[in-house]
């Protein structure tokens, strides 16, 4: 991902002033030099650890400011490479991004300030575990090959108890699913514990794997600020029968994923609540590129990101760009995290998630409301879905497949407003 001396961080610059000033300044503040001159900032001392700007590309001006400001434009622009010694960041994570990500955002000067890219040495990926399944391993886990995982969330997403969670995981599993997970927002409420929900499911799943051979993932919320708690919610999952388990990332933190995933039996889906804060403002905050890098280096095998006509901000070319990200080998295939197709997902978007992706067997395909809220009942709104891929891979268009699957027709009366 890079040459084995130095960390690559790409910043987009904006400023009033000169681009190649403020990179010339980052890599300074953010290695050996600050305000004033140092007696100690030796020559010596600057050839092991300063930071070195190694390119600035211009762009075209912006006429408004990222962050608000007195200041008049045009605001220059500018993609900057700036090499950090992998000598001086070393390969912690936390220093990584106290270093050379996280400071720069206090720079004076700056009108916006963006992390578009980051390139890592072998060495320094190669000092954490990255991802125990994968891609492959959820393949392998799921017992689903040449096709989409099938997934789905327990839908209302806050209030059934274990029992009913229960009888809609059976539904699920009768009808075909290869993937349940409860909602981010679920962990361990009264009213529905982690242990009382996973004594009410497994059985569901351990029985109809007796039936079928295959056992359904289904991803329970383990989520903790304490890592001895959320070890303990992932030691109970895995020891009955569990395979997989929801966590969400920006809230345990860099520190919490480390613990538990070094730790870890179950496959590791990655929920991002929060990062929309980090990326919103094209001007400011990360690209996922950057983002989703250090998660997979800690380990996680599963990373949702949203999807086309997603029922939230994100435009369809971002969610591309995300899928590519996850889909791209650090290293090697074993460290990509599975893709998962998510927000507002119910079959329509099918053909076009094919056609913008070109994969129909490196993802995920996850539909909450649009199996749960299905007309004929959750198990038809997962044939639905399993129907609208079968007809997208055979060139088929929906609606001439629907006239002979009733629960895509349904779907498509139901979700895409049509007249069939």
């Amino acid at each position: 991902m890079g040459d084995d001396a130095s960390i690559t961080v790409t910043y987009r610059i904006e400023t009033a002033g000169d681009p190649r000033a403020l990179a010339a300044r980052i890599a300074s503040d953010q290695s050996t030099g600050t305000f004033v001159a140092l007696p100690g900032e030796t020559a010596d001392l600057k050839a092991r650890c300063a930071a070195r700007v190694a390119m600035v590309r211009p762009l075209p001006p912006a006429s408004v400011p990222s962050f608000p400001q007195s200041q008049h434009g045009p605001f220059n622009r500018a993609d900057a490479d700036i090499e950090f010694p992998l000598d001086m960041v070393g390969t912690d994570i936390a220093a990584l991004v106290t270093i050379a990500l996280g400071g720069v955002f206090s720079t004076k000067g700056l009108s916006g300030i963006r992390i578009v890219g980051l390139r890592l040495p072998a060495a320094f990926i190669r000092a954490h575990p990255g991802p125990q399944f994968g891609i492959d391993g959820s393949r392998a886990v799921s017992g689903v090959h040449g096709r989409p995982l099938i997934g789905t969330i327990i839908k209302p997403n806050l209030g059934l108890g274990p029992d009913e969670t229960a009888a809609i995981a059976a539904q699920l599993v009768e009808a075909g699913v290869d993937f349940i997970k409860d909602d981010e927002k679920l962990m361990s409420p009264a009213y529905s514990t982690l242990e009382a929900r996973v004594r009410a499911v497994m059985p569901v799943i351990r029985d109809h794997e007796q039936k079928t051979g295959r056992r359904v993932m289904y991803a329970f919320g383990i989520s903790s600020a304490d890592p001895e708690q959320m070890l303990r919610n992932h030691d109970l999952v895995a020891d009955a029968g569990g395979t997989a388990a929801v966590i969400n990332i920006n809230s345990v933190g860099y520190g919490g994923l480390a613990y538990l995933r070094r730790r870890s039996r179950l496959v590791l889906h990655a929920h991002r609540n929060g990062w929309d804060i980090l990326t919103r403002h094209p001007g400011l905050g990360f690209d996922f590129s950057v983002y989703q890098t250090l998660w997979r280096l800690l380990g996680i095998d599963q990373f949702q990101v949203n999807g086309i006509g997603a029922k939230y901000w994100e435009p369809d070319d971002s969610f591309v760009r995300s899928f590519r990200d996850c889909s791209t080998p650090l290293l090697s295939p074993a460290d990509r995290a599975l893709p998962v197709v998510c927000s507002g997902q119910w079959g329509g978007q099918a053909p076009e998630t094919y056609a913008r992706t070109g994969s129909t067997i490196d993802l995920m395909y996850l539909g909450g409301g649009g199996i749960i809220a299905h007309p004929g009942g959750p198990g038809a709104g997962v044939r639905a879905i399993r129907q609208a891929w079968d007809a997208t891979v055979a060139g088929i268009p929906l609606v001439t497949y629907a006239r002979e699957h009733a629960e895509l027709a349904q779907s498509l009366q139901k979700f895409g407003h049509l007249t069939l």
